[in-house]
């Protein structure tokens, strides 16, 4: 569990669209190798196999930071959500700024949103709809249609690496660069509700409900691996029920990792810095 105020030193190992249902703008705007065993670098093996054990490799790194984004489609309008920080994967816990799209004059209406990721909570300051400036919303993300996946605007970096274990297919696609760095490029299908099954016990159940909330349990993935088999760059593509119209939201959420064994602090808020009251949802009702 992360502590009131917690430092961790990762291990160095070498290097306006409305939503509902859960989803971010409603939130928002309103047999495995040991660790550290390099992977054959030709892209041999069970691709299944090397991606069930990636989110291990992440663990074994310790720590990173992360570049995100999320682009979600509904009705013909398209946003795309980024954000940047901070993760341990040792202790679960991380601090990302999220930025919200301009609006079509160009300009953002809304201050970056700093969101805290805990084990089976998240937290975010900013967030708009009627919370004071000053206060934080702590949200438990196993009670999230999504678990978390989509709701933040970023998924939660642990989390997207543990979608892999529900890997059902996978193909390896050749090797190739992620910001410089030589990778291996894997496409494949996981099922949430596998992945649930093997996941930590941190995010069992935050899967859980992404695996009953999305419009389908599989989820389509690109995932690069980096010669120790650790994550540099996932895509997902997640899809749910747009309860405002017909038809689904279609997302794809995009996570970036880099600087392995960076340090991480995380400072969870005081009680008394907690918001409360109630949210205004989007349309101006309270």
């Amino acid at each position: 569990m992360v502590g009131r105020d917690e430092e961790r030193r990762g291990r160095r190992s070498g290097g306006g669209l409305a939503l509902t249902g859960g989803a971010l703008c409603v939130c928002l705007a309103g047999g495995c190798s040991g660790p550290g065993t390099a992977v054959d670098g030709s892209g041999a093996g069970d691709p299944v196999a090397v991606l069930h054990r990636a989110a291990d490799r992440l663990v074994a790194a310790g720590s990173a930071k992360a570049h995100t984004a999320m682009e979600m489609a509904s009705g013909g309008t398209r946003v795309t959500i980024r954000g940047e920080g901070v993760y341990d994967f040792e202790g679960r816990s991380g601090r990302l700024k999220v930025r919200l799209p301009q609006d079509p004059s160009g300009t953002s209406g809304h201050r970056p949103i700093t969101e805290l990721l805990t084990p089976g909570a998240l937290f975010m300051k900013n967030r708009g709809a009627g919370v004071p400036d000053d206060k934080w919303v702590r949200v438990e993300t196993a009670s999230l249609s999504d678990g978390n996946l989509v709701t933040g605007g970023a998924t939660d970096p642990l989390a997207a690496a543990e979608v892999l274990r529900g890997t059902r297919t996978a193909t390896y696609l050749g090797r190739t660069e992620v910001a410089g760095t030589a990778v291996r490029h894997y496409r494949g299908a996981a099922d949430l509700a596998r992945a649930a099954r093997e996941a930590s016990e941190g995010n069992r159940q935050a899967l859980a409900a992404a695996a009953v909330g999305f419009a389908t349990a599989e989820v389509p993935f690109d995932v690069y691996l980096d010669d120790e088999g650790r994550i540099r760059k996932i895509r997902h593509r997640f899809s749910f029920a747009n309860e405002r119209h017909e038809g689904t939201v279609a997302v794809a959420s995009t996570t970036l990792l880099y600087d392995f064994g960076a340090t991480v602090r995380v400072r969870l808020p005081e009680d008394a810095d907690i918001y409360t009251g109630r949210i205004a949802e989007p349309g101006g009702k309270n």
